[in-house]
This record gives C-alpha cells, sequence and structure tokens, in this order.
C-alpha cells in the first residue's frame, strides 16, 4: 500500500522534470537571460556604429591618402593662372619712321642694357632728319658768331645797341632749332653709324621676349620691331568669383606651383569693377623672379590666401575628405584597427579646401582623397547588420 502511494507521488515530479527538461516555455529565468543577451547586442552593435575596419595593406589597395588638417588662416581658393611679363616691366620697341632694316643686334632671349641699339633702319626721312641737325648746327654757329661780333662792336660803341639785341635774338631762334632737330632725330632712334641710318635703341633693361622683323624687311613707321621685358618680377592674371573677391585682397600670399617649382607671390592689384565680358573680377599677382624660374605664358597653379574668414585656428581640410553618411557631416579618422566616420560641422569652402568649425581638433589624421570608398564600406556594413 505504501509502495503505491509512493510511487503515485513520484510519477508527477518526474513528468515536471521531464518538462522543465524540454524548455517549459514560460519559464522567468530563462526570458530574463535572452532579453540580457539582446541588450549586450545592441550596446556592441550601436559602438561599433561608424566604425570600419581595414589594415594598412587594404588602405593602400584602395587608394586611400591620408593627411591631417591645416591649422591656420582664413583658407585658401586654388585657381589655374599663366605667368605673364609685368606691365610696367614689358615695352614695345617700334619704328618711329619708315626705312630697311640693315642691322639686328639681339635675338630673342638676349639680354640688352638701356639705351643699347637693337636695329639700324635705312631711310631718305632719316637722312633729312640728320642733315636739319647738320644744318641747323651750322646756323647756331654762324649766329653765335654774328653775336659774338656785335657784342664786342657794341662795346666799342660802333654798333648801335639795336643790332646787338637782333644778334641776341637770331642766335636764341638757332639754338631752339638746333635743339629741335636734335630732338627729332631722338625720338626716331639716333646714332646707326651713317646720314641716312637710325639706330633703335630700348627703352629700358631686360630681355628680348619678341622680335617680328627679320634683316632687309622694309618696316612702316610705328611698326612693331621688338619687345623688351625685365623679367626680375612677372606677374600672375587671374579671375575671380565676385564672391570670392571680397576676401581677397592686397598683400595676400599666392603659393604658386608649377612642375619641381614653388614660391610665393602677393596680390597686387584686385580691380573694384567687373570684366564686361567674362563678369568676373581681374586680380594681379606679382611675383619675384631674380632667378629666372618663371617663364612667360607658362601656366601655374595658384593657391591664394584669403581673407577675414575662419580666424587664424581655423581647421581646414580637402573638400574631397568631407562626406554625408545618413544626412550627417562626416570625415573619416584614422584609427589602429581602421577608420572612424566623425561628424563635423563644415563652414565656407575655399577652392579645394573647407573650414571645419567643429569635430575635429586639427591634429587628428584623416583620409584626404578616395574617401568615397570608406562611405561605401561603411553603407555595406550597416546592410550586413540589418541583414
Amino acid at each position: 500500500m505504501n509502495r503505491k502511494i509512493a510511487a503515485m507521488t513520484a510519477l508527477p515530479l518526474s513528468f515536471a522534470l521531464v518538462l522543465a527538461a524540454c524548455g517549459g516555455g514560460n519559464d522567468p529565468a530563462a526570458k530574463d537571460g535572452e532579453g540580457a543577451e539582446a541588450k549586450e547586442g545592441a550596446t556592441a552593435a550601436h559602438a561599433d556604429e561608424g566604425k570600419i575596419t581595414l589594415t594598412s595593406e587594404q588602405i593602400a589597395s584602395a587608394g586611400i591618402q591620408l593627411g591631417r588638417p591645416t591649422v591656420g588662416g582664413a583658407g585658401t581658393l586654388e585657381l589655374p593662372a599663366t605667368i605673364e611679363g609685368d606691365p610696367q616691366g614689358t615695352q614695345v620697341v617700334s619704328a618711329a619712321i619708315g626705312g630697311r632694316v640693315v642691322s639686328l643686334t639681339r635675338n630673342l632671349g638676349q639680354s640688352v642694357a638701356r639705351g643699347q641699339v637693337l636695329a639700324v633702319i635705312e631711310s631718305r626721312e632719316a637722312a633729312q632728319l640728320k642733315g636739319e641737325v647738320e644744318a641747323s648746327r651750322a646756323r647756331l654757329a654762324l649766329a653765335q658768331s654774328n653775336l659774338a661780333r656785335e657784342e664786342r662792336l657794341f662795346r666799342q660803341r660802333v654798333s648801335p645797341e639795336q643790332d646787338l639785341i637782333a644778334a641776341r635774338t637770331a642766335a636764341t631762334e638757332a639754338r631752339i632749332a638746333f635743339q629741335q632737330a636734335q630732338g627729332q632725330v631722338s625720338a626716331a632712334g639716333g646714332g646707326g653709324g651713317g646720314l641716312n641710318r637710325l639706330g633703335i635703341t630700348a627703352p629700358l633693361s631686360g630681355q628680348v621676349i619678341a622680335r617680328s622683323v627679320v634683316l632687309g624687311q622694309t618696316v612702316a613707321a610705328d611698326a612693331e620691331l621688338f619687345r623688351v621685358a625685365n623679367l626680375s618680377s612677372v606677374s600672375l592674371a587671374l579671375n575671380l568669383q565676385p564672391a570670392d573677391a571680397g576676401r581677397v585682397r592686397p598683400g595676400n600670399a599666392v603659393q604658386v606651383t608649377a612642375a619641381g617649382r614653388q614660391a610665393t607671390a602677393r596680390v597686387t592689384f584686385v580691380s573694384p569693377a567687373l570684366d564686361a565680358q567674362t563678369r568676373q573680377v581681374p586680380m594681379i599677382a606679382t611675383l619675384d623672379n631674380r632667378a629666372g624660374l618663371w617663364r612667360v605664358g607658362e601656366p601655374v597653379s595658384a593657391s591664394i590666401e584669403l581673407s577675414g574668414q575662419g580666424g587664424d585656428g581655423a581647421v581646414r581640410v580637402p573638400s574631397t575628405a568631407v562626406q554625408t553618411v545618413e544626412g550627417k557631416t562626416v570625415v573619416f579618422v584614422r584609427t589602429k584597427s581602421g577608420f572612424q566616420a566623425t561628424p563635423v560641422t563644415i563652414g565656407d569652402s575655399a577652392g579645394s579646401s573647407v573650414i571645419v568649425r567643429s569635430g575635429l581638433k586639427g591634429n587628428e589624421q584623416i583620409a584626404t582623397t578616395n574617401s568615397f570608398t570608406l562611405k561605401a564600406e561603411l553603407g555595406k556594413g550597416e546592410a550586413a547588420h540589418e541583414d
């Protein structure tokens, strides 16, 4: 009897144990365990948000270039430019009279001193000009001789004062005529080595950058023969958008870059008016060229320092480093394991750079080129996480 009661009592307990071993679907302890695991997984996923794991080899193979933000200044404006001769240091050498070119003393690229003869022109007009100089010289000599004689006779009280006054007047007129004849020859060139020849001289010291004539050519009056430039300083001519022109002032630095060369120019002129055809603002910068490194007509890249934006402590990054992820502006900051998408607040853009107002300190290492590949990689990771 007692054995039967014990067996009946043990049966429900065994059944309960079997049910518990099979999962017992409503166990509160099991629910608490699952909730804790889900919470830990969500926390880990949130902690990994914006992180991209890449090795150095993967970064290099993706073509991602690294750099650091630029701290200080107000930004730069990147523009193409062309080296030009200094407008104040370039002059055209022309023929004041027509004639035939019988001598050329300088060729392209050669140096010339001010007053040095560049070419000799032979013409009848040159003979007339030089002949007038000689004739006026003879008349002046005669007038001065007559004046000396009249002064002597007046002192001896032989000639009246009226004759002395007439002699002085004639001598003065002869001197004026002689000086005028000399001025005409000087304006035409001067020299030349013959009565019918005139030398065309350089108006300033510099280099011959253009030559428009050949030996034996007949040229007309006012025809351009040479172009001489003092290339110890050259200029850069650029056109600014009206929105940028207000941030460029005379004295601002301009970094000039070409193949294997770099130098600093200074802004000397920003036009107060727009060009009627381009609707842009002309700007000129002057570059020291005493070393002869820059050539007229050479294309270069110019990075213009801007004024009045961002302050001295502004943080600037290349515009290629900035991406938009889920409506947020981010910059990818290098970490030990890869990159971290760091939200930033950007300000004005200046050429190829952007001012970062918040989000970066300026000492971080960031992805500057091909950062869009990191954005794509981040999108792949988020899609996998959602799956």
